[in-house]
């Protein structure tokens, strides 16, 4: 059963001032794998053993499964992964802002909490300005990925993205849906799900050299597209 926290609550809009690479890693100079929404983080804490030559950085708006996440990490010494608190459209933009030119290489977002109806748009994890920060922090080449397996969940995450233009699928990758989790190392859900024969809907996506767009007018793209019936949309509304 997943937990949900309203994002949009007064606590979670404080923004945090995120602690720089140099405070997370043992070797702050390894490239960064920046998974949004890590949940209780078991599928990074096997990631940072698979992949030491990265660093893996795991942010969540729940802040008891950060703090279980973290003793992980000690426990096992893995210096390359840290977990954070966070809300992500909060407290990242700047974050990402701050690194060093092509340091992070990887975003991945999976199974985000399904707000899936339309009225609750604003409080799902993957929004224009997010994804905007995320276009402007990786370079040609570097990617993106994102999967659920509530397609009213992955859909509008899909036109948002492709909306942006900042992002192209692999041309060997299946449509709709790529078939395997390239991270290798599933999450909890995905196990969960898989376990129970159902279906888990993935992209990957690879930042090309196109331009970022307006913000307001992606905004106002995206909801021409995930809520064609309210003509009456104000991006500040």
């Amino acid at each position: 059963m997943r937990q949900h926290v309203n994002p949009l609550s007064r606590f979670f809009q404080l923004p945090l001032e995120l602690p720089a690479p140099d405070c997370l890693f043992d070797d702050p100079s390894r490239p960064i794998h920046l998974d949004i929404g890590c949940a209780r983080g078991l599928c990074l804490l096997e990631l940072a053993a698979l992949r030491p030559d990265r660093n893996h950085l795991g942010v969540e708006i729940r802040r008891p499964l950060v703090r279980s996440a973290q003793r992980d990490r000690d426990r096992l010494e893995r210096l390359n992964l840290h977990y954070l608190f966070c809300n992500a459209n909060v407290s990242l933009e700047g974050w990402m802002a701050a690194l060093p030119h092509d340091h992070l290489q990887l975003v991945s977002i999976q199974f985000p909490d399904p707000w899936f109806k339309r009225r609750h748009r604003k409080r799902r994890v993957l929004q224009p300005s997010l994804l905007l920060a995320i276009a402007a922090t990786l370079q040609p080449g570097r990617e993106l990925f994102v999967q659920s397996d509530v397609l009213a969940v992955i859909e509008p995450m899909v036109a948002l993205v492709e909306l942006s233009g900042c992002f192209d699928r692999p041309a060997e990758d299946d449509r709709p849906w790529r078939a395997d989790n390239p991270l290798q190392v599933p999450t909890e859900r995905e196990r969960y799900v898989r376990d129970l024969g159902l279906p888990a809907y993935r992209v990957l996506y690879r930042r090309n050299r196109q331009p970022l767009p307006d913000r307001q007018d992606l905004e106002i793209a995206w909801q021409r597209v995930d809520n064609p019936a309210n003509d009456a949309f104000s991006p500040d509304g």
